[in-house]
């Protein structure tokens, strides 16, 4: 394995002054980014971010939830995250009487914060490069299921260790570069935490479906918590006796706002990239993944959007479903947008062409090189049936058929624990909405679908003619799962419900589920090998080059500027907006997504906007800064030079969509709520400053 050591070694030292491209990984910043940073303009060191031993900057950046990033802001453990990460918590804490999402919360003391149910925050307390432990024993010519079974032996062995040096705490190993390197993260998790204030959705999601991902932007996307901590400041449940987490490390605030070309990172746990992704791949994403996610998310919001439109108990129920769906629904159409006017596909063609003959020319046989682009494009190949029928019914079924959920927790859960499940899963229920969605998802199944659970075949042919309606009146009309009561009633009586419709129904889709997955198996170990390869081999074709890993919800740091950009000839956009453009963007005829609250007019007549307004007398609402960010670092710290907080990223830009697959320096923007803006809405338009005097300002 020393190959592989050598060359991720090789990755860390040189970086292009110009490239604004990188998730950067925390231990690597004195190797790879220090010099740089500093002559772009940061005052702090290496160690002052992310130190080993010491309290640093990264130990203020949370995992908040299952998939955002928060930071805390002040010693006793409050916490600034997105309103769209805080959106499923204060959804879940709603109801018609209290409709903290159309109306906004504020606690005006501690004692008013109120516990999220199920939320956790995660602290990332060690980093470990466990490469050699897992990679170690490996053999160079190991592949497929028995490369796969090696490594996670290795893997399982390495948590056991680590988690025993750390008690109490969690211990996650992750692959990067495809497999060529490993991190363990050692992660202290708190399970009490509080709301502590949320804006109005007319604020918080302030143009709706319809500036999402687009700029310029005039969102307040933020909300505020709090972390509660046991008598010893360390993880507990929830209690009433639990005190504000003591923070050893928390961020300052800057009101000094910012320039164009001034410079700014980002820390945050970026979810998913695939900048190494082939043009094979490309195909499928363009020709089947994303075609599939869109046409059938697209056909459920619509239902939902009209059931939401008609009753508020309805609209509270399935507001985080809704907007949890159709963020990914709009990021595909613009990725596929993007990927084709940007002809990334050529692009990832020129990368392999080059690499073919690399390989050709530089590498034996034996060592894999000149084989990993076939490897690649025959796994593909040989899914593509497989991965399209299960993609689909994953979409259509699985995600979307929701009286699934409570029958798996009937399978899964027994006693007390079952039904506290299923009474917190009907909270947010409505089963003519359920039917409608059902209806439209088998039909769409059953039309579009190659490879079929055997109820199509079985039950809703023989039974029901073929008739899919028909089938789904049944399922709901006889599955104690379509009633909230029956389901209780059946939970605490023991009753057996392995016969129930819904309970055949989910044993049907996971059987064909498996079947799909196995057979993928052999293609999913062939592109393993092939992208660990290929991966390698582009780090051995350029060693100069400074790699970064693909974003696999890791902590992460990228940095650059605070810039406008030109989206098309004639067209220039500025780097920050104002209050103004909200004012200016109110629509009567689109009050869903552009109501302006009279409280928000009447700061903005009066020009009341304190200590909060730039130089030029404006309350700014975003910016932009050309960092390198993605799904999961939605809450992420925007930090000026000195480490203290500008803004809270949460978007990115329209025309840079397929970042993801191919960074585009000239396009590629993080959208940020200005810090300014979240702090004037606390103050002034909610009257919640006694929040503002425990922060610390720069």
């Amino acid at each position: 394995m020393k190959k592989i050591f050598l060359l991720l070694a090789a990755a860390c030292v040189t970086l292009s002054a110009a490239a604004d491209e990188g998730m950067w990984m925390l231990p690597y910043l004195q190797k790879m980014n220090s010099k740089d940073m500093k002559a772009r303009g940061c005052k702090l060191s290496a160690e002052e971010i992310y130190s080993m031993n010491n309290s640093s900057l990264k130990d203020a950046i949370v995992i908040f939830g299952g998939g955002c990033t928060g930071e805390i802001v002040s010693p006793d453990g409050l916490l600034f995250t997105n309103h769209h990460c805080g959106y499923g918590s204060i959804q879940s804490l709603s109801s018609v009487e209290h409709d903290y999402l159309k109306n906004g919360f504020w606690a005006m003391s501690r004692a008013e914060e109120l516990p999220a149910p199920g939320l956790k925050v995660r602290f990332i307390r060690r980093i470990v490069d466990v490469t050699p432990d897992v990679l170690g024993a490996v053999p160079d010519i190991a592949g497929g299921g028995e490369r796969e079974e090696l490594v996670a032996g290795q893997v399982k062995a390495v948590s056991e260790r680590l988690a025993g040096e750390n008690p109490g705490m969690d211990v996650e190993i992750k692959s990067f570069f495809g497999g060529n390197q490993y991190f363990a993260f050692v992660i202290e998790v708190f399970r009490d935490v509080r709301l502590v204030g949320a804006p109005p959705t007319s604020i918080g999601k302030f143009g709706g479906d319809t500036d999402n991902w687009m700029w310029p932007r005039h969102t307040g996307d933020f909300s505020v918590f709090r972390v509660y901590a046991g008598p010893d400041n360390r993880p507990a449940d929830y209690s009433p006796e639990n005190r504000p987490y003591k923070a050893e490390k928390f961020l300052k605030i800057s009101l000094g706002g910012y320039d164009e070309g001034d410079f700014a990172m980002i820390m945050g746990f970026p979810g998913s990239t695939q900048r190494y992704m082939t043009s094979y791949e490309i195909d499928r994403l363009l020709e089947v993944e994303n075609p599939q996610r869109i046409f059938i998310r697209g056909e459920r919001q619509a239902i939902l959007k009209e059931d939401m439109a008609a009753s508020a108990k309805v609209r509270i129920q399935y507001a985080s479903k809704y907007a949890q769906s159709s963020n990914y629904w709009k990021n595909s159409i613009g990725k596929s947008r993007g990927i084709r006017r940007l002809d990334v596909k050529g692009r990832k063609q020129e990368q392999e062409a080059a690499f073919t003959a690399w390989a050709a020319k530089n590498t034996l046989p034996t060592e894999g090189y000149s084989n990993a682009l076939n490897l690649i494009r025959e796994s593909v190949e040989e899914t593509a049936p497989y991965f399209a029928s299960s993609q689909y019914l994953s979409e259509a079924i699985g995600r979307s058929v929701e009286i699934l959920a409570p029958a798996r927790l009937a399978v899964s859960k027994k006693g007390g624990e079952l039904t506290e499940a299923l009474k917190a899963f009907y909270k947010d229920y409505n089963m003519p909405t359920d039917r409608r969605v059902a209806k439209r998802m088998f039909r769409i199944v059953g039309e579009n679908c190659k490879e079929l659970p055997s109820v199509f075949a079985e039950v809703i042919g023989k039974r029901f003619g073929g008739d899919t309606d028909a089938y789904v009146d049944y399922l709901y009309d006889n599955s104690v799962f379509a009633d909230e009561r029956k389901a209780l009633a059946a939970a605490a009586a023991g009753t057996d419900v392995s016969n129930d419709p819904a309970v055949l129904l989910n044993k049907s889709y996971t059987a064909k589920m498996r079947e799909l997955a196995a057979a993928q198996l052999a293609g999913k170990w062939k592109f393993a090998d092939g992208q660990r390869l290929y991966i390698a081999g582009l780090m051995r074709m350029q060693p100069n080059k400074a790699w970064a890993s693909d974003a696999n919800f890791t902590l992460r740091l990228t940095y650059g500027r605070v810039l406008p950009y030109d989206p098309a000839d004639g067209i220039h956009y500025n780097y920050y907006t104002t209050l103004k453009g909200v004012m200016e963007k109110e629509n009567p005829q689109n009050p869903t997504e552009f109501t302006v609250p009279a409280r928000l007019k009447e700061l903005y007549a009066a020009k009341d906007f304190g200590r909060y307004a730039n130089e030029r007398g404006e309350l700014p609402v975003a910016f932009l800064a050309d960092c390198d960010i993605t799904g999961g670092n939605s809450g992420s710290p925007v930090l000026n030079a000195k480490g203290a907080l500008l803004g809270l990223a949460f978007d990115g830009n329209w025309e840079a969509m397929s970042g993801d697959v191919a960074f585009e320096p000239e396009l590629q923007r993080t959208i940020a709520v200005d810090v300014r803006y979240v702090l004037f809405v606390i103050d002034k338009f909610a009257g919640a400053g006694w929040l503002l005097d425990e922060l610390q300002f720069e």
